[in-house]
């Protein structure tokens, strides 16, 4: 049975850290960000590797991070790293492993492989990044994998790859390739999570990536600074005119019902139960989002 993550968590700050900077570990228990990746792959050097591993298991099941969903980038498979990260992960407390570059169902099942090897719980999920011109066109069997939980988008490498540019105004070269794994993931019922904004200056650029994202329905996003956190949590949330009319939609559907009537209206427009569906998510995701807030982070 597929281990789908809770539908209303928040995760609309996602934010890489670098498992090898220790102060940078102690700066994230401080930040309002949804989710912390503590990063054993690009945000860390080589050598400096072996420390990155015990410093993110250390911190994974330290309990000093509150509410905050934590995972753990290990290094691909392909790589001296990526086995002994996945095996030392497994028991680490943290929710996920995100596992880059994922091309295929078979990849998927030797982490998981390596995962119960290391005396991973059941519960314990992968989030697949989809960053290849193979995982783009596999994606609806990577989405529907057992232990996917999430789909992280990897601008950056899939942008490279491709050979566009990645920092094309409006992200057009990349839109079709984002709306398919968007696709794949509701298919699957899972969660997703836009790319990385790479200009940590330009707040308005941000901005404006993190509303286009928002609009084409991505659960949140991937960041690399501690700037960009309050924007993307801003922006994925539900306003209180949002919530309020959410709550106003609910409630006339439910009269609607109690008397009767065939056609329920709001503000003179039709409401029909696509409108309610809509209605509870905003609401529930208001409430785990007042929630996570009322925890601390």
């Amino acid at each position: 049975m597929k281990m789908v993550a809770t539908d209303a968590r928040p995760r609309r700050s996602v934010l890489y850290m670098p498992a090898a900077n220790e102060r940078a570990l102690e700066k994230a228990k401080t930040l309002p960000a949804d989710a912390i990746i503590f990063d054993l792959e690009d945000a860390v050097a080589p050598d400096a590797k072996a420390q990155a591993r015990p410093n993110a298991v250390a911190a994974a099941s330290s309990g000093d991070y509150g509410d905050r969903e934590l995972t753990i980038r290990c290094n691909g498979l392909d790589t001296p790293w990526g086995a002994d990260d996945i095996i030392a992960a497994a028991t680490s407390g943290a929710a996920a492993v995100v596992i880059p570059k994922v091309g295929s169902v078979g990849y998927l099942d030797q982490v998981s492989a390596l995962l119960d090897q290391g005396g991973g719980p059941a519960a314990l999920t992968i989030w697949a990044m989809i960053e290849t011109p193979t995982a783009v066109f596999d994606v609806r069997a990577i989405a529907a994998h057992a232990r996917v939980s999430v789909l992280v988008m990897g601008t950056n490498d899939l942008a490279r790859e491709l050979r566009s540019a990645h920092d094309a105004a409006d992200r057009h070269p990349l839109l079709p390739h984002l709306a398919v794994s968007l696709a794949a993931a509701r298919e699957a019922g899972i969660a997703i999570l836009d790319g990385v904004y790479n200009d940590v200056k330009n707040l308005d650029g941000f901005r404006a990536e993190c509303l286009q994202g928002f609009e084409m329905g991505f659960d949140g996003k991937t960041l690399i600074h501690p700037g960009q956190v309050d924007i993307a949590n801003e922006v994925w949330a539900p306003s209180d005119a949002q919530v309020d009319q959410a709550r106003k939609v609910i409630a006339a559907f439910e009269q609607g019902l109690t008397e009767g009537r065939g056609v329920i209206t709001v503000d003179g427009r039709m409401i029909e139960h696509l409108h309610v569906v809509n209605a509870r998510r905003t609401l529930a995701v208001a409430d785990a989002i007042a929630a996570l807030a009322d925890s601390g982070n």
